[in-house]
């Protein structure tokens, strides 16, 4: 049997068939498609590489080194790093016969990676990423490993484990969270970013700031961890997790380069490639079949990733709500004194002292924290010719915070005041001090005095319109939270003229929700809508008409009347009295009346013509007086019906006002003041309206 080899023209004849040339390639397809029929070749290949393995070793204790690696013959490189493959390629194929294989191939990347040829170590690197794709090796096993060989030195091996790296965990939390498996494959990234090994210490680095910017490991462990990485003992650690704070969506890497961030470059080069109509129209008309077919490709690709990008930048759009690592510390207090301490004693150049202020303010402004030390020692930089002063004047500003003592910052509010707003300091200083006064203010209202104010709102008759644009920002700054330090021409017309800023310590504590009284306004409305004519839209106008005066009496004895209800004078009663009297008196006059018509139609049928002049005459003159006595009658009458009616409306009205009321506090009783999801939702509306009710604007309601 012939030797096997990479090489073409080597060959051997398969087991229980001719003979015939087969190269690894070859060999593999075979393999995988007949597995058993293989199996001799198989060991035959698992055997050539052990001895190579030994071979490989033997040479290393040897120590024939040079710079470039081991001096050993290329072919027996090469020789292994095929056959490394190859079995990488068939192990699914044969678990069984090669159950050893990955733990070999791993410890030999592990005892002489260092000593090994870049060829060698990259192929045998990727058949142990090949079986960890395969899922034949655990990546938590792996991942130190793979860590190491990215601090070689080497820039392909480096970007081949990191991409492996990245890619496997993100793979593993696509669909679902594997909190066990993260909480070890996190446990070995933060030991390894402790250890005083710089270059370890800094791939770690960068694979945690990688896996927390793509959310991937996006809890507090993780970002705990980077945070503390700036107090690790070397200065170039530290700067890149100072830098990964303060511009968190990407982290310097010298130069190294993500695989994720060059193929959004390449897709980017690939979209300038505008599609219009003219190479639609190319694509389908212009050329032979095969050009039309070249060209139909490409402006699939090129739509295909101009999708892609669209898709990509909507997605960073909806994820805005990204936050910095700074928000998730642990203890921020610490955190703060900590790195401000070792700014006071650190021996760093400018650039990275700045970084430290940074950092510093946005979390003594982030958390609100207490750090008096820290304003004095920004104090000493606030000068206008200071390198970078814009930046630490925004540093200043973000430590401000109504938390902070007045004490404390006034030293260095005084100190902007009198280095930047003068008469003799330029347009630019000028501008900058009122507009970091005016921030300042904006959070400790309490530094800002009368004399003080009035001395800066003068700068808004300034002819430079930076200054004085700056000015009137200030004034109109100090309209809303305090206009009683502003003279009586420059307040105009505040909206809360008796406004005025919190005590140092003053806090207010909500009692309620905020728009509830809104909802328990609309819920009176809804209970007793006023219609335009001034009556209840709980009764309708047929209603009121169809109340007896039986029952509008009873229900006027039963429920009684209110004062809203009746307004009398000093003596109503007795005036209620006679005018019942009068009012019976006159209704006897009328059925009197309404009789004797009665008779008098009746007999003028039968009497005769005489009887019936005098009784029609007799007739009259009584008629006459009884109409007279009948209309005084029927005015009072219907007007005191009417009252009596109203009344009794009225009453019932108010009964049922009192029981929906009642019904209502029972409601809310039962309810215990918690509110659902409409009441919240219904208190926007609500909000809404109020805002646009002066415009009458609001359809919602």
């Amino acid at each position: 049997m012939a030797s096997f080899g990479a090489p073409i023209q080597d060959s051997m004849s398969a087991s229980g068939r001719a003979s015939e040339k087969l190269s690894l390639p070859v060999l593999q397809s075979k393999m995988k498609s007949d597995p058993e029929g293989y199996t001799s070749e198989l060991v035959l290949i698992y055997n050539q590489f052990k001895s190579s393995l030994e071979l490989f070793e033997q040479q290393a204790a040897l120590n024939f080194t040079s710079l470039s690696g081991i001096a050993t013959d290329p072919t027996v490189a090469k020789d292994l790093g095929d056959r490394a493959l190859f079995l990488a390629h068939v192990t699914p194929f044969y678990p069984k016969q090669l159950a050893q294989f990955p733990k070999e191939l791993a410890q030999f990347l592990k005892s002489s990676a260092r000593s090994l040829p870049s060829g060698l170590r990259v192929h045998v690197t990727q058949a142990l990423i090949l079986l960890s794709n395969r899922k034949l090796v655990d990546i938590v096993g792996t991942l130190e490993l793979f860590m190491e060989l990215q601090s070689l030195g080497d820039r392909v091996l480096r970007q081949l484990a990191f991409s492996h790296v990245i890619h496997g965990i993100r793979r593993m939390n696509q669909k679902h969270k594997n909190d066990p498996k993260n909480r070890a494959l996190q446990n070995i990234l933060f030991s390894m970013l402790q250890r005083e090994d710089e270059a370890i210490a800094k791939r770690a680095l960068i694979t945690l700031c990688d896996f927390h910017r793509r959310k991937v490991w996006f809890d507090d462990r993780t970002a705990n961890a980077i945070c503390m990485a700036c107090f690790h003992v070397s200065s170039k650690i530290m700067i890149a997790v100072l830098s990964f704070l303060l511009d968190f969506e990407k982290i310097e890497n010298d130069d190294d380069t993500d695989d994720s961030g060059s193929e959004d470059d390449l897709e980017a080069r690939q979209t300038q490639m505008v599609v219009n109509k003219e190479s639609i129209y190319k694509a389908k008309h212009k050329g032979t079949t095969s050009s039309k077919k070249k060209k139909k490709a490409k402006l699939q690709r090129v739509i295909r990733s101009m999708k892609k990008q669209q898709r990509l930048s909507s997605e960073n759009s909806n994820n805005s709500n990204y936050f910095s690592p700074l928000n998730h510390l642990k203890d921020a207090q610490g955190f703060a004194e900590k790195l401000f301490s070792r700014l006071q004693t650190c021996n760093e150049r400018f650039e990275v002292k700045m970084m430290m202020l940074k950092v510093i303010s946005r979390t003594v402004g982030l958390h609100r924290l207490i750090l008096l030390n820290f304003y004095p020692y920004l104090q000493k930089y606030i000068q206008p010719h200071q390198r970078d002063v814009t930046s630490l004047l925004a540093a200043a500003v973000q430590a401000c915070h109504d938390m902070v003592p007045p004490d404390a910052v006034e030293p260095l509010f005084k100190q902007i005041v009198n280095q930047f707003v003068h008469d003799r300091s330029r347009t630019e200083a000028i501008s900058v001090g009122l507009n970091v006064v005016r921030e300042i203010c904006l959070r400790m209202p309490l530094l800002m005095s009368e004399d003080l104010l009035q001395d800066l709102v003068l700068y808004k008759k300034s002819h430079e319109k930076a200054v004085s644009s700056a000015a009137r920002s200030l004034v109109t700054l100090f309209r809303e939270v305090c206009p009683s330090l502003l003279i009586k021409k420059d307040r105009g017309r505040p909206t809360h003229p008796k406004a005025r800023p919190k005590a140092f310590g003053e806090v207010q504590v909500a009692s309620n929700v905020p728009g509830v009284e809104l909802l328990e306004q609309d819920d009176d409305g809804s209970d007793d809508d006023i219609d335009e004519d001034g009556g209840y839209s709980g009764l309708s106008d047929d209603d009121n008409e169809n109340i007896p005066v039986e029952e509008c009496d009873s229900q006027c004895e039963s429920g009684g009347s209110s004062d809203d209800d009746f307004v009398t004078d000093g003596d109503s009663g007795e005036n209620d009295v006679k005018e019942d009297e009068e009012l019976f008196d006159s209704d006897n006059d009328n059925k009197a009346a309404d009789q004797a018509d009665d008779i008098s139609e009746y007999e003028c049928d039968e009497d005769e013509d005489e009887e019936l002049e005098d009784s029609t005459s007799l007739l009259e003159s009584d008629d006459e007086t009884a109409k007279d006595n009948k209309s005084k009658a029927q005015k009072r009458k219907f007007s005191d019906f009417d009252g009596q009616l109203n009344a009794a409306s009225k009453s019932l009205r108010a009964l049922k006002k009192l029981a929906g009321e009642k019904v209502g506090t029972a409601a809310k009783d039962t309810n215990d003041g918690i509110l659902s999801n409409e009441d919240f939702q219904r208190i926007k509306e609500l909000k809404v309206c109020y805002f646009y009710s002066a415009d009458q604007s609001c359809i919602c309601c």
